[in-house]
């Protein structure tokens, strides 16, 4: 098991980053058999106080027929550390079928204390956190960047700490399955199989019912996800980009 303390990866690589500004990622999502929506990632830069940070903003509504029957608006907000990834706030405001958050995250490194501000509901919640932390945004450029493929062993898993939303700070858990080649609107691409485990109950039908395909190119950029939900199965695949750091690779026949 790969376990992340004090920011940085234990197997920890290079630091040729597998991101830059201006990354832009496209994903079309498939529920059922409808085209249902779209989904986005923009990275960004902005300043907290007088700190330079990365802003990754994600987006993703429903269009044409699906929204008739399911109507989504969500926006993801995560202004993290260009150096270390660590994050400073997070901002989650949804609209899915009428189920609603307004949410926002903010972290000091100082008190080593993350302040929750329910705006919905009128609610704060106070959490402490030791050693690293990441959102779940930041999560994913920090595991683009630290995580090192040669250290990937079939069956284990990559752990950090996160915190998403009021339950507090958790383990998130990232088990590596094997390298696969996926067929895509560019080509065959070859990627890293990975299976986050996530909470069941609403959204999710089992622990294990979300994969994610991650390229194994310099840029790690997912490819694929898919999950079994509570009704229905999802899945999203790679549909646009744009400022990619590294050179996209496609497998030629």
């Amino acid at each position: 098991m790969l376990f992340f303390c004090s920011g940085l990866l234990v197997n920890g690589q290079d630091d040729d980053s597998a991101f830059k500004l201006g990354e832009w990622l496209k994903f079309r999502i498939h529920y059922l058999f409808l085209n249902a929506s779209y989904a986005t990632l923009q990275v960004k830069s902005a300043n907290i106080g007088s700190t330079p940070v990365y802003r990754v903003v994600g987006k993703g509504e429903t269009s044409g027929f699906a929204s008739i029957f399911f109507k989504v608006d969500d926006t993801y907000e995560s202004y993290f550390d260009k150096e270390d990834g660590k994050p400073y706030k997070f901002i989650r405001k949804i609209n899915e079928g009428g189920y609603k958050k307004d949410v926002e995250i903010n972290f000091n490194y100082e008190t080593d204390e993350a302040i929750l501000n329910d705006k919905k509901n009128k609610k704060k919640y106070n959490f402490q956190f030791q050693d690293s932390i990441q959102d779940l945004i930041s999560a994913f450029y920090y595991l683009r960047n630290n995580f090192n493929p040669e250290d990937l062993v079939e069956g284990e898993t990559i752990t950090l700490k996160m915190l998403y939303d009021d339950d507090g700070v958790f383990n998130f858990k990232l088990k590596y399955l094997k390298k696969e080649v996926l067929k895509t609107k560019y080509g065959k691409v070859e990627c890293f199989k990975f299976r986050p485990y996530v909470q069941s109950g609403r959204v999710f039908k089992e622990q294990e019912s979300l994969s994610l395909w991650v390229s194994t190119d310099k840029n790690r950029i997912p490819v694929r996800i898919s999950a079994d939900l509570a009704i229905g199965a999802i899945k999203a695949d790679l549909d646009g980009y744009n400022g990619l750091k590294h050179q996209f690779k496609i497998i030629m026949d």
